[in-house]
């Protein structure tokens, strides 16, 4: 199984690390699409923020892999 990621604001993501989740605090918009872009080759779910998400853009999000989901605003 490969590995997941939360990224966003810390306040958002900081309880997914009690379930074992890489948790990838980002609150400006450049380190999110930072953190996207240097994503390690085995993930297999990253979670975003709705902030996380509109950073990144709906193109960003429409690939195959990693699969990918947004919290809930």
């Amino acid at each position: 199984m490969g590995a997941v990621i939360a990224i966003g604001e810390r306040a958002r993501t900081t309880g997914f690390a009690l379930a074992g989740v890489e948790v990838r605090p980002a609150e400006a918009p450049d380190r999110v699409r930072a953190l996207w872009r240097d994503l390690p080759a085995d993930v297999a779910l990253v979670i975003l923020t709705p902030a996380a998400a509109a950073a990144l853009g709906p193109d960003a999000l429409d690939v195959s892999e990693p699969l990918t989901v947004v919290m809930p605003p």
